[in-house]
């Protein structure tokens, strides 16, 4: 890995030993001034979306001709940053007024990028006790996680975002069972000899709810963040023994250092919001990451 040319907001180790350096800084500066070309092994990030988001220094409602032209730069710089057998995961969602939006923005930020896979971020679901079957024990309906409610008759809650994972030619291989899951019948077990392990491909449907939280302001000050398990998960799919350099160009709180962290791969991490930045260094602290300079001092 080539080392970052520009001084970090902060540089901390994780308990795995990782390096994480986060930047605060432009995202699109950041991947080209500041990463080697075609050093970055996955690239996992969730965007503003330009749907009206009350970021606490962004304009998340820029003119639509305006926010694809900014997000073909993101596209031009990470083509830049993206190693020949990287991944780059893309986390998008839009309004229900508008269902056909993450799909133009996946169809900009991917370029001439191959998309290898649609992953469905589930936050929401509700299962009937008869459809989950007997094996599954339920003694009534089930309906778990957050959603944010539509109060129109025209368009259903939204219960789900994408996640689209772009490579260079549509050939990298996964690590599957490293997310795997039980098979539920175990016959299957010995029935095929991909399942000899035990496990079996999660599929592309991933439900991860949000944790619940008592109070917005302190526990999750960021209004568009994903939970951590999505980053990690995304992490431990390509392959952690193949990532050399982990980045999100848009850290946010930063769910995905953190991700890094537990994974044990060497991340950098970039936040145009000193204030978000904050809290992701004290939420890696949190995690047990510890510093390795004086973040006063890195900050020039």
């Amino acid at each position: 890995m080539s080392a970052p040319r520009a001084l970090p907001y902060a540089r901390l180790a994780a308990r795995s030993g990782g390096r994480l350096d986060l930047f605060h800084g432009d995202a699109v500066a950041g991947l080209t001034s500041v990463l080697a070309a075609r050093s970055v092994d996955v690239l996992v990030t969730s965007p503003p979306y330009n749907i009206g988001t009350a970021y606490s220094g962004y304009d998340d409602a820029r003119p639509r001709t305006e926010y694809l032209a900014w997000m073909r730069r993101v596209r031009d710089a990470v083509d830049r940053a993206l190693a020949d057998g990287g991944s780059f995961f893309l986390n998008v969602g839009g309004p229900p007024s508008d269902p056909g939006w993450p799909w133009e923005v996946a169809r900009t930020a991917g370029g001439a990028l191959v998309l290898q896979n649609v992953i469905h971020w589930v936050k929401s679901i509700a299962i009937e006790r008869s459809a989950a079957g007997r094996s599954a024990g339920l003694d009534r309906d089930l309906a778990v996680g957050h959603y944010k409610p539509v109060n129109s008759p025209r368009y259903l809650n939204g219960a789900h975002e994408y996640i689209f994972h772009f490579t260079r030619r549509g050939d990298v291989p996964l690590d599957r069972l490293a997310i795997g899951v039980p098979y539920q019948d175990r016959s299957n077990v010995g029935r095929w000899s991909a399942g000899r392990g035990g496990l079996r491909c999660r599929g592309n449907a991933w439900f991860l709810p949000y944790p619940t939280i008592r109070r917005r302001a302190t526990d999750r000050p960021h209004p568009a963040t994903f939970p951590v398990e999505l980053p990690e998960r995304c992490l431990r799919l390509h392959g952690a023994e193949r990532i050399r350099l982990a980045v999100d160009p848009f850290l946010g709180l930063g769910a995905s250092a953190v991700a890094a962290a537990r994974v044990g791969v060497a991340f950098v991490g970039f936040e145009v919001d000193e204030g978000y930045l904050r809290e992701a260094v004290a939420r890696l602290r949190t995690a047990g990451a510890t510093p390795l300079a004086d973040e006063a001092t890195r900050r020039g």
